[in-house]
């Protein structure tokens, strides 16, 4: 995600200046660590996969369970990130639709499969968390595919070929490098901060992991709005760096933190709204049905603060090429707060499983004060585009 991201803030300023040629170099830049990262991962999986999920749970049969799922999903990796890149590349030039077509097709894809193989309907074995996983690589295969061949075949600004992969321009890698590097800390520092929640109440009980499972899956649906509002202000205000007008970058990013208020208050209420009816759908103890109706409680508060940080952070900030702000922030929250918090919360002060979350979603709250300020008042834009001959 992170090497996407970086392609997307260095290509949408290219995109302003309408010149392809750069861009391809830096989406092959991109495309090379994605691939890269993913044979990494899928290595480490293979080697330590019980060491993997003794990082979350201590309960031996979920150990067993993960391990199983581990197997088959470790070779969704490499499809991941070719299809992450790709979309990426579509982003930075304003072309999204093709995303939201994927998503809902690998969704179907993946709802089908699972409800056939983990529980061996229309005759067929009933896998389990095995089968959970065969539906999610198969969509993910598919997803990767049919992106491919539109890449190929339907789209018309870069004109992406195999051989644009196979070249890598050194003239870009370090001012790609300057910009990765801190995404990688924010990602890195996201990945720990979304583990923790998991590591944290995975040790309590099975109930709170059942109910942190419920309540995350509905929040990071309705959190989705959020990203995708992140991800398309990145794209306009970095193209809008790269045509040249500051004074209209600013007018944008005024204007998009007033939608990301509406839609951060919208989407608290929308979230709290429906918990119950959501909920009930699941098969969960009494117990963990009542932490995960507090879980989301709490979520729909978290929501409207996160939804306002969140967009503004990655949206503007960081797509106007800010990244080190983000990094910092992340690394003196997570870092300084959140993780001895809540590790003292639940371990030490043997709080309930509600205050816990509270405190490992505390950094939304905090970090609303410092983003408002450097987006209004500070120095966030920064031309990150080189001036080539070439325009195609």
């Amino acid at each position: 995600i992170a090497f996407g991201d970086g392609m997307v803030i260095f290509c949408s300023q290219y995109w302003g200046k309408k010149q392809f040629a750069p861009m391809k170099k830096i989406i092959a830049l991109a495309m090379h660590f994605g691939i890269a990262v993913a044979v990494i991962l899928f290595a480490v999986i293979s080697v330590f996969p019980e060491q993997a999920m003794l990082c979350f749970t201590s309960d031996r049969q979920i150990i067993e369970e993960g391990v199983r799922y581990l197997h088959t999903i470790r070779f969704t990796y490499l499809f991941f990130a070719v299809t992450q890149m790709l979309l990426a590349a579509l982003r930075s030039t304003e072309v999204a639709g093709i995303a939201l077509r994927l998503s809902v097709m690998a969704l179907v894809v993946n709802c089908g499969i699972n409800y056939v193989l983990i529980f061996g309907r229309f005759c067929a074995p009933e896998l389990g968390v095995t089968g959970a996983a065969i539906g999610t690589l198969t969509a993910r295969i598919l997803e990767c595919g049919i992106l491919i061949f539109y890449v190929a075949r339907k789209e018309k600004y870069l004109r992406l070929k195999l051989t644009d992969f196979l070249k890598m321009d050194w003239q870009f890698l370090r001012d790609y490098l300057k910009i990765t590097l801190p995404l990688l800390i924010l990602c890195g520092l996201w990945g720990i901060n979304t583990a923790m929640q998991t590591v944290v109440l995975g040790h309590m009980n099975s109930a709170a992991i059942a109910a942190n499972t419920a309540a995350s899956n509905l929040y990071l649906m309705v959190k989705s709005a959020a990203v995708g509002a992140a991800s398309a202000a990145s794209v306009v205000i970095g193209k809008t760096i790269g045509i040249g007008d500051g004074e209209l970058v600013k007018k944008y990013a005024r204007k998009l933190q007033i939608l990301f208020v509406i839609l951060a208050v919208t989407g608290g209420i929308f979230l709290y709204f429906i918990r119950i009816p959501i909920l009930s759908l699941y098969d969960l103890s009494p117990e963990a049905m009542v932490l995960a109706n507090h879980f989301l409680i709490i979520l729909s508060v978290v929501y409207v603060f996160m939804a306002y940080q969140m967009p503004a952070n990655a949206g503007i900030i960081k797509g106007g090429g800010c990244v080190e702000f983000g990094a910092k922030l992340d690394s003196i929250c997570i870092c300084l707060i959140v993780i001895p918090l809540s590790c003292y919360m639940a371990f030490v002060a043997d709080a309930s499983p509600a205050v816990v979350v509270v405190c490992l979603n505390i950094d939304q709250f905090i970090k609303c004060v410092p983003v408002f300020w450097k987006v209004n008042y500070g120095n966030w834009m920064k031309k990150l585009t080189k001036e080539t001959k070439t325009s195609g």
